[in-house]
């Protein structure tokens, strides 16, 4: 955090409704720092081993977790803590939570971001003993919780049914940008100088997020189509980044692919305002198909047609500003880029409906309401109690 844009714009909701937050949270690339204050949230900060393997996920966990559960003592010792929340994965934050309940009487508030389950298969392809008792902690995260945050429908749903949560429990928070922040700039002279046609990504880069698909489509345009009109923009950072990298001059893509890293505020509006298209190459993998993805928000907010691969969820969103590849393959992806760089017309119109959808339904204010209604819910629940 910052990185993460739907804890940061909660954090900002429930400041601006009176409450005193605390986040406690990985350091990131650009954001090191210990313990400081950012627009009057406390945000205190701990080391990361990033797991690249089945077996590397319990030492992940546990240097994570008592990292978390030392810092949420250090919170306790500057203030009081009404309410935990914990924004997964993984799932067993709620241990930090059962404790603090157990000693101090705190309640707990589920922010239900990842299916660990489903994510665990998608990276390993294992329904093993790990996956089961992952499917364990996400039960049992579910029935500590006074209440759920649902990121869409579908997460409702399972918090209900898998988790059994009671329906009047679980609150709909959808992952909106802040209009106020995501919005047209001038585009990056480096990118639309050329007049090439600039297809992009913005997120986390890791194995799960289908990047190397994206890097493989482009080797395909350039050297299987002969296509040098056609440039990928790659923002964002993650455990792939450097991998990935490797991959696009190994393939010799040179211009053809460009990585930016992590990007922020005027610079990041510069760099997706040069877009003409967005592409989601997360792969339909049983997760994916689940998930509501910022990205699609993000390049609807700005008018950016999108090329991706039958995601549900996604696709739903989506509505007509998506144009879908429905085989599972850097070749089916790569034409399709084709297809919608070649078509103009067909950009136009979907870049339209993406703005339409958005400024109809993509309102954070409404989503924070929500999600402050969350938190009260829990004050109104301890009280009655008390």
């Amino acid at each position: 955090m910052p990185f993460d844009r739907r804890v940061w714009q909660e954090a900002l909701a429930l400041k601006s409704a009176g409450h005193v937050v605390s986040v406690i949270c990985p350091k990131g690339k650009g954001y090191t720092a210990q313990y400081e204050v950012l627009e009057g949230v406390h945000v205190y900060r701990h080391d990361l081993i990033e797991a690249t393997s089945a077996r590397g996920y319990p030492a992940e966990y546990t240097t994570a977790l008592i990292s978390q559960f030392r810092l949420s003592l250090r919170v306790r010792e500057r203030q009081h803590i009404d309410v935990i929340q914990a924004c997964n994965p993984p799932d067993l934050l709620f241990l930090i939570a059962l404790v603090h309940r157990v000693l101090f009487g705190t309640r707990f508030l589920f922010d239900h971001h990842d299916l660990s389950p489903e994510l665990y298969f998608s990276r390993f392809g294992r329904r093993d003993l790990l996956f089961k008792f992952l499917t364990l902690l996400e039960r049992q995260t579910f029935r500590l919780a006074d209440a759920s945050i649902a990121t869409n429908e579908t997460f409702r749903d399972i918090a209900v049914e898998r988790g059994g949560m009671p329906a009047d429990r679980v609150f709909v928070v959808k992952s909106y940008p802040d209009p106020a922040k995501m919005h047209r700039q001038a585009p990056e002279p480096a990118l639309v100088g050329d007049g090439k046609c600039i297809v992009g990504y913005i997120g986390i880069m890791g194995i799960q997020d289908g990047v190397e698909t994206l890097v493989r489509a482009m080797d395909h345009i350039v050297y299987a189509r002969g296509r040098a009109d056609i440039k990928a923009v790659l923002i964002g950072d993650g455990p792939e980044l450097e991998r990935l990298r490797r991959l696009a001059e190994t393939l010799k893509l040179g211009n053809a692919v460009q990585f930016t890293g992590y990007l922020s505020g005027t610079a990041l509006m510069r760099h997706l305002s040069a877009l003409d298209i967005g592409v989601i190459p997360d792969p339909p993998d049983g997760c994916n198909e689940k998930l509501s993805m910022n990205k699609v928000f993000e390049y609807m907010m700005l008018g950016i047609p999108i090329v991706q691969f039958d995601l549900k969820q996604a696709r739903s969103e989506a509505g007509g500003a998506a144009l879908v590849a429905h085989d599972h393959s850097a070749s089916a992806l790569a034409d399709s880029i084709i297809s919608l760089a070649d078509d103009s017309f067909r950009r136009k119109q979907m870049a339209g409906a993406a703005r339409d959808i958005a400024g109809r339904e993509f309102q954070w204010s409404t989503q924070a309401q929500r999600y402050v209604s969350a938190i009260d819910s829990i004050f109104a629940l301890r009280e009655a109690r008390t």
